[in-house]
């Protein structure tokens, strides 16, 4: 039997070599492909002063409103919206991440560090970002309505809830007068919706940027709205250990003046693509 030539074997490794690396070249491409494909970047952006961990979202266009036709007359009507790519905190902001930064704790349920810092006002939630913008060299702020809502819809899914659209799974995404027994409770206990976002359903109300307009939705910009130019009352999204059903859906709308406080009131913050100084 002959035995084969130095150079031979030496011409099967380099076929070899290069079937491996066609192999690894077109695995690597369809993961590309998918990740640019997702609605959710792969990542997560963690704070420096916080430890606030943030989910990248990508842009897009979707139904904004009561899709299901059951709301109150501030959820109609149903108009498109289209928003930029932004982060956006994958838990509320949580009462230890508060203490870091403004040294004491307003809440009324001081159960654990890991329960949502709750009593707060728009106006205080305002002096925490400053602070923590300093801190991070960031420019956080609150998701303005539009924002908040494409981000609990999983980018514009038509749901009721964020993660489900039917009563019988509500419970397990969402801490509500069913089963919160009556307080709040540690974020990110329940499922996630598909963006990877805790409690975005219940829990409690979370401030946005916006002011309040009850037929705001009759005048809305299509890119990128941002709420009235003024007011009385800014706007609060998700509902609370203490809401039913109808106002944790997604598309309800709730107001309160910027300076109250309220143990049902919390909220998350929002990194536009590019807010880092």
């Amino acid at each position: 039997m002959r035995k084969p030539r130095r150079d031979e074997g030496r011409n099967r490794l380099k076929i070899r070599v290069m079937v491996f690396v066609m192999l690894v070249f077109l695995c690597g491409a369809r993961v590309s492909r998918a990740l640019a494909e997702s609605p959710v970047a792969p990542d997560l952006m963690v704070d420096p002063a916080t430890g606030m961990e943030f989910v990248h979202v990508k842009g897009g266009c979707f139904q904004m409103g009561d899709t299901f036709g059951e709301g109150d007359s501030d959820e109609f009507p149903v108009h498109e919206v289209c928003v930029s790519g932004f982060l956006i905190g994958k838990y509320m902001v949580t009462q230890d991440q508060w203490v870091k930064i403004m040294g004491s704790n307003p809440s009324r349920f001081q159960k654990g560090g890991d329960y949502p810092v709750e009593n707060v006002s728009w106006e205080d939630a305002q002096r925490f970002i400053v602070l923590l913008n300093e801190k991070s060299r960031r420019k956080y702020r609150l998701p303005t309505e539009a924002e908040w809502e494409y981000a609990a819809r999983s980018g514009g899914k038509n749901e009721r809830y964020a993660g489900t659209s039917r009563d019988s799974q509500l419970k397990k995404y969402a801490w509500y007068y069913l089963n919160s027994r009556q307080s709040t409770n540690p974020v990110g206990k329940k499922l996630h919706n598909e963006f990877g976002l805790y409690d975005m359903t219940g829990i409690l109300w979370e401030w946005c940027s916006d002011w309040y307009g009850s037929r705001y939705y009759n005048t809305s910009p299509r890119n990128d709205p941002t709420g009235l130019p003024n007011g009385f009352f800014r706007s609060l999204r998700g509902g609370s250990w203490d809401t039913d059903n109808r106002n944790v859906r997604i598309a309800s709308r709730y107001r309160a003046a910027p300076e109250t406080k309220n143990a049902k009131r919390g909220f998350r913050l929002l990194l536009p693509v590019g807010g880092v100084k």
